[in-house]
């Protein structure tokens, strides 16, 4: 009796570690994975902020949600103002501000690297928030203010989700992360850490998260993290818009249906 022999299976892919971090990922913004897989150079416009890509990877990240590299280096005093503003000036369009102000010794490379890495962060985070229109993208030249190590895609989406993950495990509702905010009376006020009394202090019924990040030169993401553990603990509540008051009577009795009801119902009455 001869046994048949089947042919081995083929051998799974093995997976590349060495560039498996460079890949496009994809999990948050499947257009951003296409540019970063087609390793495009160029601006990709969405609904709460926009991403500068060179090859296929991030470079550079805006948001009005979140402060700017500029707020970030002044609001605390690394760079004064006017040195930021005189720099600015002088920057060409294809120059970066940031390598000004360390070729002219007014700021350590170090803390451009870590500034201008964090508000990428930062403003990526609402950059890929979940929006209600398409995003476009408009193919050119890389932002001339570029970190020395850029941002492969699959990286800055991974970051994106852990940071979505954390605030809802604060706080589930993400309403205050937008609503202009109300100071609260807690029933156990629990004890709160400097940071947190800081961001507190500008709560005046006014103020968005957002908002108070820039006043005191803060990420905005720690700034939301920061106002959910306050609206978790019951420091702080949103102000809600008032409802829309009752319609004039006056105009309602003017109304010749409402008139006629009105005499039907003084007729009822009468018998």
């Amino acid at each position: 009796m001869t046994t048949a022999r089947t042919a081995e299976p083929p051998r799974l892919p093995v997976r590349d570690r060495a560039t498996a971090h460079t890949r496009a990922w994809s999990g948050v913004s499947p257009m951003l994975g296409r540019l970063a897989t087609e390793q495009a150079t160029g601006v990709l416009f969405r609904e709460h902020g926009t991403l500068h890509l060179a090859e296929g990877l991030v470079v550079h990240a805006e948001s009005p949600f979140a402060p700017g590299l500029d707020v970030l280096l002044t609001a605390r005093g690394t760079l004064s103002a006017q040195d930021w503003q005189r720099a600015l000036n002088e920057t060409a369009e294809d120059q970066d501000t940031g390598r000004l102000l360390v070729d002219g010794g007014l700021l350590a490379p170090g803390t451009l690297e870590l500034c201008r890495l964090a508000a990428l962060y930062d403003a990526a985070y609402f950059a890929l928030a979940a929006s209600s229109a398409p995003g476009r993208f408009r193919y050119g030249t890389a932002h001339p203010g570029r970190p020395e190590r850029p941002v492969p895609v699959a990286a800055l989406e991974r970051e994106t989700l852990r940071r979505r993950d954390l605030l809802h495990r604060i706080w589930p509702d993400a309403e205050p992360d937008t609503a202009p905010l109300l100071r609260a009376d807690p029933v156990a006020a629990p004890a709160l850490t400097r940071r947190q009394r800081t961001v507190l202090n500008q709560v005046d019924g006014a103020r968005t998260a957002s908002d108070i990040a820039r006043r005191v030169g803060r990420l905005a993401f720690h700034t939301l993290v920061d106002v959910r553990r306050l609206t978790a603990a019951g420091f702080v509540e949103m102000r809600r818009e008032p409802p829309p008051p009752p319609p004039d009577m006056a105009q309602l009795s003017t109304d010749p249906h409402i008139t006629l009801l009105k005499r039907l119902r003084d007729a009822l009455e009468a018998l």
